[in-house]
């Protein structure tokens, strides 16, 4: 009788603290910050372009010329980044987030 009693007391609070557990339930999908623009005008136009042996992909958003990858028929492929905005390209190896900062231009005068 001894072991019953023990067994109910030790199986008792475990019970109760399943019965006040938190239901869990999934987590509304959030919304874009307000003004943000979504769709197909921020998604990069991308023209693959064949110029001799050397295959190039353009990069454009919103028309705007940014990064071109050249892959040339031997060798590893290359990238050149408009890191400015300017028009001018500089080179690099290969594209890392922590490679390029963000530069936007905020006012023309």
């Amino acid at each position: 009788m001894k072991r019953y009693t023990l067994l109910i007391l030790l199986i008792f609070p475990f019970t109760v603290l399943a019965a006040d557990a938190p239901r869990w339930q999934p987590v509304p999908e959030i919304p874009p910050p307000p003004g943000m623009m979504n769709g197909p005008a921020l998604e990069p136009e991308i023209t693959l372009v064949q110029r001799g042996e050397d295959k190039v992909a353009e990069y454009r958003v919103r028309g705007k010329l940014y990064l071109v990858k050249v892959t040339p028929p031997h060798g590893t492929p290359y990238f050149l980044v408009d890191t400015h905005g300017n028009g001018e390209f500089r080179r690099f190896e290969e594209v890392t987030p922590q490679l390029l900062v963000p530069m936007w231009v905020l006012m023309h005068f």
